[in-house]
């Protein structure tokens, strides 16, 4: 097997482990979104009870997407991570805290709105600090060969603080979808009244990230302009998710507005990947570039081929098992 072929491989495990955590962590990183505005107790409780048998084992995709951007790509942590220390270590920060709080949330009286708290802002911080990460993916690094030369502060502009609360946002809106899957009765109805201004202000905030990220990168725009007849679909497409989660809250539907918000983000992670192809590490660093050798290459995806059947086995396994709704506030 040659070395393309191997690397093109590693490419499609590492983005489809990367999007599915962006898909399945995102919507209960939006449950934890949304607790500072619930109205009542009870809505948190149905709130975090649809996510409790099933966040920890959507984070399982973000294991295997680092792992294996690791063992594939090395080049791309040495800059990554000198690049990201600060973005990454609140992100695992914000994950713990949640993780806490999930666990003594409900075995506590007089502190549980300080772990109410504590899941509401791990939940706020994990989703900015991806937020920042793409935002800096965006703009690019500073490299002199493979290694980073920026300052530990690149990641923090403007253009990176609106992807962080347009992220932010994101989560929030697939955290409401989801609830209105998951939940009845009053905690419903709520969520049926936030989800519209949610998806207004998503919307909002992907049309300021159109215009202003080629005017942070001209390769975008360069890329947009040379392969516009394959990557104009990809807004149409996102226009359209938009018009059917929209109808669908009006018909007060509980599947399609979580499947058409998973499709929205599904059209903006496209777009993102295309217009960046084929650099891993902006703007000079390619796939092919950052690949370790085809030897460890190869000996790591015999590994990982046995493994991604069974991580996908118990996804399905699980989301099958915990079907239906929350009903008065036990799974």
């Amino acid at each position: 097997m040659e070395l393309i072929d191997i690397t093109i491989i590693w490419m499609g495990i590492i983005g489809l482990g990367v999007f599915m955590y962006i898909l399945l962590d995102g919507f209960d990183l939006g449950v934890g979104i949304l607790y500072p505005f619930t109205p009542s107790e009870q809505v948190r409780d149905d709130l975090m009870n649809s996510v409790a048998p099933v966040w920890d084992g959507n984070e399982t995709w973000l294991i295997l997407g680092g792992a294996g951007l690791l063992a594939a790509f090395p080049a791309v942590y040495a800059i990554y991570l000198p690049a990201l220390y600060l973005g990454v270590f609140l992100m695992l920060a914000g994950l713990i805290f949640r993780g806490v709080a999930f666990e003594f949330r409900f075995k506590s009286s007089k502190t549980r709105g300080f772990w109410n708290a504590a899941f509401a802002g791990g939940s706020i911080l994990a989703a900015a600090a991806q937020g920042f990460v793409v935002g800096t993916y965006i703009q690019g690094f500073e490299v002199d060969g493979f290694t980073y030369v920026g300052g530990p502060f690149d990641w923090l502009t403007p253009f990176t603080v609106f992807t962080a609360v347009s992220l932010v946002v994101g989560y929030a809106l697939l955290g409401a979808a989801w609830g209105i899957l998951k939940t009845e009765g009053a905690t419903q109805r709520w969520l049926y009244r936030v989800a519209p201004w949610l998806l207004l202000l998503l919307v909002v905030c992907l049309l300021g990230i159109s215009v202003w990220t080629p005017l942070t990168s001209e390769r975008v725009l360069e890329r947009w302009q040379e392969a516009w007849t394959m990557l104009w679909p990809l807004p149409l497409l996102g226009a359209l998710a938009v018009g059917l989660f929209w109808s669908a809250l009006r018909k007060r539907q509980e599947l399609v507005p979580f499947i058409a918000g998973l499709g929205l983000f599904v059209t903006v992670y496209l777009g993102l990947v295309a217009s960046q192809w084929p650099y891993m590490v902006p703007p000079e660093i390619t796939f092919r570039d950052a690949a370790s050798a085809p030897e460890a290459q190869l000996f790591l995806l015999l590994g990982i081929l046995f493994l991604l059947p069974i991580i996908i086995g118990y996804t399905v396994w699980t989301y099958w098992i915990f079907r239906g709704k929350v009903q008065g506030g036990y799974h």
